[in-house]
């Protein structure tokens, strides 16, 4: 194998495959970018059995060829070359890549591409779905922080997607809150695409894999390619895949934990009411980790508490405007609440409420006053 490629090129495509490197000393060439040509361009593999990343790279190919080599040794040697430089790799004998550029020279010892493991390919030409990428990634970005980070219940470790002819609704949760996105589609999927997915209902995505997806889309990113073949998801995007199979196990039927309706509207400035918390959460931080909210819908006012035997006690006091007559005291970790307002991205939002001791729901809030029925955050109140 012989490439020639440019510095810049070359770094931005390590960056992005070398996320999917494999941690374990058990397994060395889990540690390896595999290093191979394909159809006129130099192609970058990393996996750690449980997702697996390819990004190619333009170049010039003088010769075919394929090897592996360190992740971390040939990341770290072309992030320090100087911007622009062009640079020659070239496969040795005895499993070695020379690396040229300018006046830097460098020879690296690998290990044998027959050993690296074999990354699932999508059949060619498998039916894909077209997924907005901006909606799909500010919709990952308001999901991930509800995923469970323990593998107590495996299937909570991952989103859960459902599809149908004309949107994908997703949803997270770790048991104490939940999450649900729901994505329109610009182009309805093919029944070709869509058959292997609703077949079984609904799939769970490992976080790891959807983390390292919003990672790659770029603010000039316009779509996500997703196949979908047996146990595997496939996303492409600018060029970039990511492979990854599903978690195992069937996310839990989330739906019946939503209240069909809500007995109290408060809306809220996301700012004040986000700066109100965090301070409460200072005073909550030692101790039983928990803050008080207080609906007063004759005042129209929302008080926000929060105390500690070692250090104080805390009261904020919101205007509001409240639809509702209930008195209602609400009980919560601060952290939950904190997470549901920074996944709001209007300027104003809606609290929704029933009672103390059932879930409560956040809602953007256009600047019309009306409520964004596509994201929605659940919380369940700490029982006093």
């Amino acid at each position: 194998m012989k490439v020639i490629c440019t510095q810049e090129n070359l770094k931005r495509a390590i960056g992005v495959a070398e996320r999917g490197v494999g941690r374990q000393g058990t397994l060395p060439i889990l540690g390896n970018f595999l290093l191979e040509t394909d159809n006129g361009r130099l192609k970058l593999s990393a996996t750690n059995l449980d997702i697996g990343i390819v990004a190619r790279v333009g170049a010039k190919i003088e010769t075919d060829g394929r090897i592996t080599v360190p992740a971390k040794l040939l990341s770290n040697f072309i992030s320090n070359l100087p911007v622009g430089e062009t640079i020659t790799l070239e496969e040795m004998p005895g499993l070695a890549l020379s690396i040229t550029a300018g006046q830097y020279q460098v020879k690296i010892k690998g290990l044998d591409a027959q050993e690296f493991p074999i990354i699932p390919q999508a059949k060619e030409g498998s039916a894909s779905i077209m997924i907005p990428a901006q909606l799909l990634r500010s919709a990952l970005g308001r999901l991930l922080p509800c995923v469970a980070v323990n593998d107590a219940r495996i299937e909570l470790t991952g989103v859960n997607m459902i599809f149908t002819e004309k949107s994908i609704c997703l949803a997270a949760s770790d048991s104490f809150r939940l999450s649900e996105e729901l994505i329109e589609l610009d182009t309805p999927p093919t029944p070709e695409a869509l058959a292997p997915l609703i077949a079984q209902g609904s799939c769970v995505v490992p976080s790891a894999t959807l983390t390292e997806l919003v990672r790659v889309i770029s603010p000039e990113s316009t779509t996500v390619q997703l196949t979908a073949e047996e146990n595997q998801l496939f996303f492409e995007v600018d060029g970039v895949q990511i492979i990854s199979r599903l978690v195992s196990g069937k996310f839990p039927d989330y739906k019946q934990i939503i209240p069909p309706s809500f007995a109290t509207k408060i809306i809220l400035d996301k700012e004040l009411f986000l700066r109100a918390v965090r301070i409460a959460s200072v005073f909550a931080s030692q101790g039983v980790q928990e803050i008080v909210l207080r609906i007063r819908p004759e005042e129209q006012h929302l008080f926000i508490e929060s105390r500690s035997q070692e250090i104080g006690e805390n009261r904020t006091l919101l205007k509001a405007t409240i639809d509702g007559t209930e008195i209602i005291d609400l009980i919560f970790n601060p952290r939950y609440i904190i997470d549901g307002i920074n996944a709001i991205t209007t300027p104003t939002l809606a609290l929704l409420v029933n009672q103390s001791s059932t879930p409560v729901a956040f809602r953007m809030i256009n600047d019309k006053s009306i409520e964004n029925t596509t994201s929605l955050y659940i919380v369940v109140p700490i029982r006093n």
